[in-house]
């Protein structure tokens, strides 16, 4: 029993070291003796992993061709009535309105100038801005639908009264120390003038009424 013993493990002893000097054998071929490292073979594992090609992913939106061109781009609905009524919102005053809105003031401004009892300087000065004003417009419509309306009518007679009144007024300034009240110095009374310049405003309240209602 004993000797069964010695021999088993006499060949384990054998085993072990036939292993370390294959072993030993093996590293030396393997390794440099100058230092460079391990100069064996290693083994080819790409073989056992494949490797996956990226997949190209389709876009979520498909691309539009030519995006600036103008054949892309839908034409405007301008035959559309709730297009050009709504989202276009087309001026329905027409330019004689507008001119009629922007000389309005300027009536105002005359007859505040009358009932405020002013000097004839800024009297005269509001009274050319308007009659200028007018002229401009009787040129624009000369021949025109807007110069047959009874506010333009209206417009263009009060403008030459206004002209008539404010020339009154600065031939009395210049002329009246030097004239008698009889004769043609009358004309320069100031009771005359007066009364010229309570029927001028009657005349502009009149037409600012016909202006406004010819909206």
């Amino acid at each position: 029993m004993k000797k069964l013993a010695v021999l088993g493990l006499a060949i384990i002893l054998g085993t072990c070291s036939c292993f370390g000097w294959g072993f030993k054998k093996d590293s030396a071929k393997d390794f440099d003796n100058e230092g460079k490292g391990y100069v064996g073979t290693l083994p080819d594992i790409s073989k056992n992993y494949k490797t996956s090609d990226p997949k190209s992913t389709k876009p979520l939106f498909e691309e539009s061709k030519d995006f600036n061109s103008a054949d892309e781009i839908k034409p405007v609905p301008r035959d559309n009535p709730a297009f050009v009524n709504i989202i276009l919102k087309d001026n329905k005053t027409s330019p004689y309105l507008n001119d009629i809105n922007e000389i309005l003031p300027q009536l105002e401004n005359l007859l505040l100038c009358i009932e405020n009892r002013d000097s004839v300087q800024l009297f005269n000065a509001k009274a050319f801005f308007f009659t200028k004003t007018a002229e401009y417009l009787r040129n624009k419509y000369e021949g025109q639908p807007e110069s047959s309306y009874v506010s333009f009518q209206k417009l263009m007679e009060l403008s030459t009264y206004t002209n008539s009144v404010a020339t009154l007024r600065a031939e009395a300034e210049k002329y009246r120390p030097y004239m008698a009240y009889a004769g043609a110095g009358y004309l320069y009374n100031d009771n005359v003038i007066d009364q010229q310049l309570e029927y001028l405003r009657t005349e502009i309240e009149d037409t600012i009424v016909v202006l406004k209602e010819a909206h």
